[in-house]
């Protein structure tokens, strides 16, 4: 029944039927809140009117409490796929009608939640297509001795790990990998800030990116925004760094090509790689990249303080 022939009828019928008051509202078996009518529609006499704005409130509640996010087929470290798992959310429309006949003509004291599945972007068919063919590989090289530096390394390594870019699509590395903070457990490294060596939270990361860049220029992807440090850096050879800084500079690229593209990103034993693999029915437009010295810096020590607006 929906609900404006339900408001129809009432007002036709010059009444409504006693509702039951209290309503449980459950999932999966749990009661999740417990509400009562009179909460939820306006103090006036007459066919009740529901007041929207509490409602929405309500729907917002149990959505917090019984959605879950989709999560996406990956490659595990040995690159079998993890098959991809469906997500749930409100089924809102469905939500509405149920709390509309508890408040027009009572009845049940329970309303079971409604839900509706949400599916990844990536599922174990699209990543079965994608992950043979390497059409881009570059790696870098670090001094493991600096803990906190090989830590944040890592992290956003891992972070842009089994991501995947759709045709025409634009990543992002700092929307990828978010801001880099003490409670994602990034530390506190060597930055370069206006040619300038500092100590801040998430250092090394740039070297992340670069590597990155460097992939993903071989790969024939399209450099839409990268920028250079200003000073050389060891780990790449001149003018094929990618700076960035979660207040600052991004490197961004596109996917031109007709298939998806998967990132796979590791880093570990003083080393870090980053391959781009596709279809194997691609065709791609690889560009020459110079490689990267295998040869460690020395240790450096820095000025032991935070920069605001930091290039990493």
């Amino acid at each position: 029944m929906s609900v404006k022939w339900m408001l129809a009828a009432l007002l036709l019928a010059g009444g409504t039927a006693e509702p039951q008051q209290s309503l449980s509202i459950v999932h999966q078996g749990d009661t999740v809140i417990q509400i009562d009518k009179e909460d939820y529609v306006y103090d006036q006499p007459g066919v009740p009117i529901v007041d929207e704005a509490k409602l929405a409130a309500l729907m917002d509640r149990i959505a917090e409490q019984v959605e879950t996010e989709p999560r996406n087929a990956v490659l595990d470290g040995a690159g079998r796929i993890v098959p991809e798992k469906p997500g749930t959310k409100l089924h809102a429309a469905e939500f509405r009608g149920r709390f509309y006949s508890y408040v027009f003509e009572g009845g049940a004291a329970e309303l079971e939640v409604p839900l509706r599945s949400v599916y990844p972007r990536v599922d174990s068919e699209i990543l079965s297509n994608i992950k043979l063919n390497a059409i881009g590989s570059y790696a870098t090289y670090f001094n493991s001795r600096n803990r906190n530096r090989s830590s944040n390394i890592a992290l956003s390594a891992q972070a842009i790990n089994n991501v995947v870019v759709f045709p025409g699509e634009r990543f992002s590395f700092n929307g990828t990998v978010g801001k880099r903070t003490r409670e994602k457990g990034y530390l506190r490294a060597p930055v370069i800030v206006r040619g300038e060596l500092y100590e801040d939270i998430g250092g090394g990361i740039c070297q992340v990116s670069s590597t990155l860049f460097n992939a993903a220029d071989r790969a024939g992807l399209t450099i839409v925004e990268r920028f250079s440090h200003s000073r050389n850096v060891h780990y790449v050879p001149s003018g094929r760094d990618a700076t960035v800084s979660w207040y600052g500079p991004d490197f961004v690229f596109t996917n031109p090509y007709n298939h998806p593209i998967l990132i796979r990103a590791f880093a570990s034993a003083g080393a870090v790689s980053v391959s781009i693999f596709s279809s194997d029915m691609l065709e791609t437009r690889q560009r020459e990249v110079p490689g990267a010295s295998k040869t460690l810096p020395e240790e450096v020590r820095v000025e032991n303080r935070s920069v605001g607006g930091k290039r990493e």
